[in-house]
């Protein structure tokens, strides 16, 4: 099998992505640890978070879009808040079989909890970085996943 050969660029971000996939990984490590005496997850609390970020209450797949997640797996984890008493499900006046997910009152002290813990583990993490440095770092994830986002498969 013949190889082809990456660009410079290419070469560059094959090093970021796999650096961005360790990265995931202990992050998700680091957040079950950081949310655990919650009774949360570092899923349950991104999904939490992602319905906290709407301007409206959505349906499942409107927040798997969001997440950049895979439907069934955030409806798995909507179904065990729900059982949780952390989400209700409310009617879609524009959807009979699409509810839309909202955050309960316990909902949102739990997420609340969680974010008085992020805070200054966040900070901690930050520390000797720099704004700019971690700025750059955002913007070109976010033209990958907006280029991903657009691109619906290899070329």
């Amino acid at each position: 099998m013949r190889r082809v050969k990456r660009s410079e660029a290419g070469a560059a971000l094959t090093d970021l992505m796999l650096e961005l996939f360790g990265l995931n990984n202990r992050l998700l490590v680091a957040g079950d640890r950081l949310v655990a005496g919650l009774g949360l997850t570092s899923a349950r609390w991104q999904v939490l978070g992602t319905i906290v970020a709407a301007a409206r209450p959505q349906p499942v797949a409107w927040l798997a879009r969001d997440m950049g997640g895979n439907r069934q797996n955030v409806q798995r984890i909507v179904n065990d808040l729900e059982s949780e008493g952390l989400v209700a499900f409310e009617p879609n006046p524009h959807h009979r079989r699409a509810q839309l997910v909202v955050l309960t009152d316990k909902g949102r002290r739990a997420f609340d909890a969680a974010m008085r813990l992020q805070a200054p583990w966040v900070n901690g993490l930050s520390k000797g970085l720099s704004v700019k440095d971690l700025e750059t770092v955002r913007r070109v994830m976010g033209t990958l996943r907006e280029r991903l986002e657009d691109d619906q498969g290899p070329k």
